[in-house]
């Protein structure tokens, strides 16, 4: 039987809390026995949900799906910030919070909806002088990121003090960390990312993916020669 993986395979993976991206890629190509395999677009390990991974000929597509819009939900804590703008490092600057609104929560988030110039958040992945912005956050540099055009189509939010749970349709390149901490400290009294979750990218759904268990059996499955047709999340 051809190869399907080194054809070119497109897996629908929730990924699980506290595992990186690059974790979920490892597990399935030890599964398939492949390298040649990626994923579209990075969660944090904090975060959970959908993340397209691409086998073989189809990780030529990765840039296509990385374009794509996304669709989050999750929860902003509010009454403090953190350095990561999320449950990575400690809440600090605690500020009273009891006197905020739903009026003035959705008149906030109103104001983060459309095209914007958003600052990524100094703890990310993005290359300052050569090296990851995380790594000389860690070692106590000042970090300067240059603010980005994103496009937010949708920011809604209902108020369960001190949450504010959300679900934002937003472009590639958004920061989800990055508009807690920018609604915070609109607000006047901080916040930060408490959840995250990744419910769609373009047309692909959450609903459509596997776990990691779920993949690496079916996965196995295909490898045993059983019918491959059941066994793909895309042809």
């Amino acid at each position: 039987m051809n190869n399907i993986f080194e054809e070119g395979q497109v897996l629908l993976i929730n990924k699980p809390y506290d595992w990186t991206s690059f974790d979920v890629v490892r597990k399935l190509r030890a599964a398939i026995r492949i390298k040649k395999i990626g994923h579209a677009g990075t969660l944090d390990p904090l975060a959970t949900g959908l993340l397209i991974v691409c086998t073989g000929k189809f990780t030529k597509r990765i840039n296509e799906y990385m374009n794509m819009e996304k669709e989050y939900t999750g929860s902003i804590t509010l009454g403090a910030t953190t350095p990561t703008y999320d449950l990575e490092s400690i809440p600090e600057n605690h500020k009273a919070c009891d006197h905020i609104t739903q009026e003035a929560v959705e008149a906030a988030a109103l104001e983060f909806t459309g095209e914007l110039m958003q600052t990524p958040p100094v703890f990310s992945a993005i290359k300052k002088d050569g090296k990851r912005a995380y790594e000389l956050a860690r070692r106590g540099k000042d970090v300067e990121l240059e603010p980005r055009r994103v496009f937010i189509k949708e920011f809604s939010v209902s108020l369960h003090l001190p949450e504010l749970h959300f679900k934002v349709v937003c472009s590639t390149g958004t920061y989800i960390r990055s508009l807690a901490n920018d609604l915070g400290a609109r607000l006047g009294c901080g916040g930060y990312l408490s959840a995250l979750c990744r419910t769609r990218i373009g047309s692909f759904s959450l609903s459509e993916a596997w776990t990691i268990e779920e993949a690496v059996e079916r996965i196995k499955a295909v490898r045993e020669g059983k019918s491959a047709r059941d066994d793909q999340a895309v042809q």
